[in-house]
């Protein structure tokens, strides 16, 4: 077997390695035959096999597991193709870069945030983010956090702001925590004026229409775990839902019907929807909302100055909460 040798393979992917490599690993990796990706890409099966093996020449050897199921990375092609899938992010990326600063801006970030993540906030640090005296354009993608931090491991996007839990796979990623969220109960403003009357009893509670985060987020997680603690089997929820809006919406819309969210969004709801706070008292906090970034240590200017002006706004709003 010849040795490793790392001088020779970056020489031929600096002098031979194109983009179109790329784009056929991703397809490979999607449609799993050359036959399929041919066939996709428009072109003839032979000319697809040739680059293939052009490309797993200059690594000198397999990319890809052939079978009678298809073809399948092998250990070398997955770090391969995982190296592909960010280059190619970071590409698409730049394009958008370049539109910004065309257009005056300084830079371009893509966000990644949770949905119980408020949004004002969020706004105030992105108008604080104004490298060299220019500001910012963004693209917010928002999701769970487990497939938010695999988009920021393969470069689709640049930060994520989500909770840190136990259960984070934190392979490849550091975090900061900014700040801890209280929680809120909030209910229509007739249900809150009726439950604010008496102290706070979680059988009376478990009677009513709750709407809850979607099974496994934090929220819905902790929610069981409190009712378990009283005794109490917890509420089957009415309505599952990560729409703090639509939360809000329906939460007004009843009078039965109850939630417990962050106490930053429970703010936003009693001011957007006309929800309504209940005035109880909670021994216990939500998972704290931590920003997210890869651990290759290539963060960018604007990377910095956005985390920096997150920690400001975020250590602003906890004299209003």
């Amino acid at each position: 077997m010849t040795p490793f040798s790392p001088d020779e393979v970056i020489r031929k992917l600096t002098s031979r390695l194109k983009m179109r490599h790329l784009m056929l690993l991703l397809q490979i990796e999607q449609h799993g035959s050359l036959t399929r990706v041919a066939e996709h890409m428009a072109t003839s099966q032979p000319a697809v096999t040739n680059a293939l093996a052009e490309l797993e020449s200059m690594f000198d050897v397999p990319l890809f597991e052939r079978s009678v199921r298809g073809m399948t990375p092998t250990p070398l092609g997955a770090v391969v193709l995982a190296r592909a899938r960010a280059l190619v992010h970071d590409l698409g990326h730049l394009v958008q870069e370049m539109e910004a600063v065309a257009a005056g801006h300084a830079a371009h970030l893509h966000i990644g945030v949770i949905p119980f993540v408020s949004g004002q906030m969020l706004s105030a640090a992105i108008a604080r983010t104004v490298p060299q005296g220019r500001g910012i354009t963004a693209t917010i993608h928002e999701g769970q956090g487990p497939a938010l931090l695999r988009q920021l491991r393969d470069h689709t996007l640049d930060v994520v702001v989500g909770w840190a839990t136990p259960s984070v796979d934190l392979s490849q990623i550091d975090f900061e925590v900014l700040y801890h969220q209280p929680p809120r109960l909030i209910a229509s403003r007739r249900l809150a004026a009726r439950l604010g009357r008496t102290r706070l009893e979680w059988n009376m509670l478990a009677d009513l229409d709750w709407i809850l985060g979607t099974p496994d987020s934090p929220i819905r997680e902790q929610v069981a775990d409190i009712f378990l603690r009283a005794g109490l089997a917890p509420p089957t929820p009415s309505v599952q839902s990560d729409s703090s809006k639509l939360i809000g919406e329906m939460i007004v819309a009843s009078d039965r019907a109850v939630s417990i969210l962050p106490a930053d969004i429970a703010d936003e709801l009693v001011r957007i929807a006309g929800a309504a706070i209940v005035p109880y008292s909670f021994d216990w906090t939500l998972p704290p909302i931590s920003l997210f970034t890869r651990a290759d240590g290539l963060r960018r200017n604007v990377d910095a100055l956005f985390a920096a002006a997150l920690r400001e706004v975020f250590s602003l709003s906890l004299i209003h909460i």
